[in-house]
């Protein structure tokens, strides 16, 4: 029986589990994937107080190593269910299950797609949803970017010193410009505004893109296209179980706690205003103080 049982090795579950692990409590870690979640795709991070200009990879890297060296107990399976049973909770993966007093649900989300034919079957031919991952890849080749964020005005930053020519495509009339970042894109890098992708062409390896605004469609010959739509949250396989809103967030206020008592939510996966790198280690922060403060709670029934 473990004290907590955290579903996801994000900055949000890692931070969760060093809180937990310093209040001498049990704790397990389930990732399905690897640990450090999106932030490892991050080429640099600017904005984490502290750690200017540290690789994303990195400081994923440094935080399960101290989340390890503080005794949290790590494996690498899916979580596939969560069963209550009041005192205690099951949690069963694609290999086991395991019960804990207490759960933390920190699966992040996952990259928004365009739903087009030959998206799914191009992906790592040509498509791709890390510019900062996979752009080395498309050295002076013709590009596109498709998005609106301020993620997107970065990676397309990224792309254009790499790139012969990037196409940067928005649905809309304009950009979530937080830092200013428009004035700083290149001659390389064409804007087309009010525009969506209507078709991805290609047999073996991405070829063609069909662009359409509400006047007129043209084809762009490119090797390379970063699709930044958004983010999806992982909550899937706990909506029999745990509430969340009309978009899949499982829903929660500042203190993390969900509709079921003894389980909590941290990170990208509940609703919120604003997700960011800082906000995810502070929801792991809340999620394991709240969690530890349930625990101590059965203790004096």
């Amino acid at each position: 029986m473990y004290d907590i049982i955290i579903i996801g090795a994000g900055p949000a579950g890692l931070t969760a589990g060093i809180y937990a692990c310093r209040a001498n409590k049990k704790v397990l870690i389930l990732e399905a994937r690897s640990y450090g979640g999106q932030i490892i795709k991050a080429n640099e991070i600017d904005n984490y107080p502290s750690k200017p200009h540290i690789n994303g990879m990195q400081f994923a890297k440094d935080l399960y190593d101290q989340t390890i060296e503080l005794g949290a107990n790590i494996l690498f399976e899916k979580a596939i269910d969560i069963k209550d049973s009041k005192d205690y909770k099951t949690i069963i993966t694609n290999k086991n299950s395991y019960k804990g007093k207490t759960i933390i649900i920190a699966t992040g989300s996952d990259n928004g797609k365009l739903g087009l034919e030959n998206e799914k079957e191009l992906t790592g031919r040509g498509i791709s949803y890390c510019a900062t991952c996979d752009g080395s890849f498309y050295r002076d080749e013709d590009v596109a970017i498709i998005g609106n964020s301020n993620n997107t005005l970065e990676d397309t930053i990224y792309l254009s010193n790499i790139a012969n020519k990037v196409y940067l495509i928005n649905k809309k009339d304009t950009f979530e410009d937080l830092n200013g970042l428009l004035k700083e894109l290149s001659d390389n890098v064409e804007i087309l505004y009010n525009t969506n992708i209507t078709k991805i062409i290609g047999d073996k390896k991405l070829e063609q893109i069909e662009v359409k605004t509400k006047d007129e469609s043209r084809l762009l010959n490119i090797s390379g296209l970063f699709i930044d739509v958004g983010r999806v949250p992982e909550n899937e396989n706990f909506k029999k179980l745990i509430k969340v809103d009309k978009f899949g967030y499982i829903i929660a206020s500042e203190d993390c706690h969900t509709n079921i008592d003894g389980i909590f939510v941290a990170g990208d996966n509940r609703t919120k205003i604003v997700r960011q790198l800082t906000t995810a280690t502070a929801d792991g922060t809340v999620a394991a103080i709240e969690a530890i403060k349930y625990i101590n709670s059965m203790k004096e029934e």
